[in-house]
């Protein structure tokens, strides 16, 4: 991995502080019932060692959905602190329906030393998206926050309220799973082990371009799939394989790279040292047209080289992958989509630039 760039969690004296951690904790639910937990287990770490060097009080913030400023039942976080609890069995945890507001710092005020808080879904609030500095205040006025850790990797390519407005109200560093992330999707960047293999799918090409044009000059070797090549997407470079036979739908549709097509890609795993696969290869929701991207999760899992998997359809399926499949092992399961893909395409974050540098 490179080195990080940022300060972290271990930066700071979090000792007897008050610390307010983003999280993300946008999880699907179902009838209440939290159907992934990925991203409320990947946060684990840092909250706990947050409270294990003597924080006195944890406030998280997080969002979930889009609920566009306005208060749906359905998008509520509770669920997610019910899960968090059990996570935590050790830990006083407790939800407040409230954001900020006198409310808000009643719940924080009552939450005993060493306790979590989770607060309400932020994008009930208007102002979250539209990165209210107001908004970022009032939410530290009611925790009474000494210290933010950004660990919400998979919203720092927004520029909100509570990735970016928050941080320049308070000393502010990354937390375990951000510094995880970003470090080993940089590596494959700047200092990957070679050969590199870039698996690209997905549906939509205008999304998935830059980051083939950020690896042209990088990787060994690119290998397209998914809907965009099924599509007939075009690339002169010696160094794209683009699908070449598809398994097609009852109305003659391309829902699945061939297999042909899917041992070429497993052939390139086999020879590589670093992986990094965005974007699914078939419609991976009806399991006719997953086998493509069954096989090439079994190969990059059954490698020992550093493989990265990223993407918010690519992260589910690979997690429901080794529900069955749990001898299968990857580096960085990422747990941002639109982030991983912008800082593998070489953008900035906002959410991350705004940290206090090392």
């Amino acid at each position: 991995m490179v080195e990080f760039r940022k300060k972290s969690v271990q930066d700071i004296d979090v000792s007897g502080k008050t610390v307010l951690i983003r999280v993300d904790y946008n999880v699907p639910i179902k009838d209440g019932v939290i159907q992934e937990d990925l991203r409320i287990s990947s946060s684990l770490s840092t909250i706990r060692y947050v409270l294990d060097q003597g924080a006195r009080k944890v406030i998280l913030i997080s969002h979930l959905g889009r609920p566009d400023g306005v208060y749906i039942p359905e998008m509520s976080l509770a669920p997610c602190a019910q899960k968090l609890a059990e996570l935590l069995p050790d830990k006083v945890v407790r939800f407040s329906d409230m954001i900020y507001g006198p409310d808000a710092k009643a719940a924080v005020d009552a939450l005993p030393d060493g306790g979590v808080i989770l607060l309400e879904n932020l994008r009930f609030v208007p102002d979250e998206e539209k990165n209210s500095a107001t908004f970022a205040q009032e939410i530290v006025n009611a925790t009474g926050a000494e210290i933010f850790v950004q660990d919400g990797f998979a919203v720092i390519h927004r520029a909100h309220a509570s990735t970016d407005a928050i941080a320049r109200l308070l000393p502010s560093v990354a937390g375990f799973l951000v510094e995880q992330e970003v470090a080993n999707l940089e590596a494959a960047i700047s200092n990957p082990q070679r050969p590199l293999l870039v698996i690209v799918g997905g549906a939509k090409v205008d999304d998935k371009q830059p980051l083939i044009d950020k690896f042209l000059t990088i990787a060994d070797k690119i290998a397209v799939g998914g809907k965009i090549a099924a599509d007939g997407y075009v690339n002169a470079s010696p160094n794209v394989y683009v699908a070449e036979d598809f398994v097609q739908g009852v109305n003659g549709s391309k829902l699945d790279i061939g297999p042909v097509s899917t041992q070429k890609i497993i052939d390139m795993i086999k020879g590589s040292h670093t992986i990094v696969w965005n974007g699914t290869l078939g419609m991976v929701e009806d399991e006719r047209y997953a086998k493509s991207s069954l096989a090439i999760a079994q190969a990059m899992g059954e490698s020992h080289d550093m493989t990265i998997v990223g993407g918010g359809d690519t992260t589910s399926f690979v997690e429901k992958v080794l529900k069955t499949n749990g001898n299968l092992t990857f580096n960085l399961i990422s747990t941002g989509g639109g982030a991983s893909l912008e800082l593998l395409s070489g953008k900035k974050l906002p959410g991350l630039e705004v940290l206090q540098d090392k």
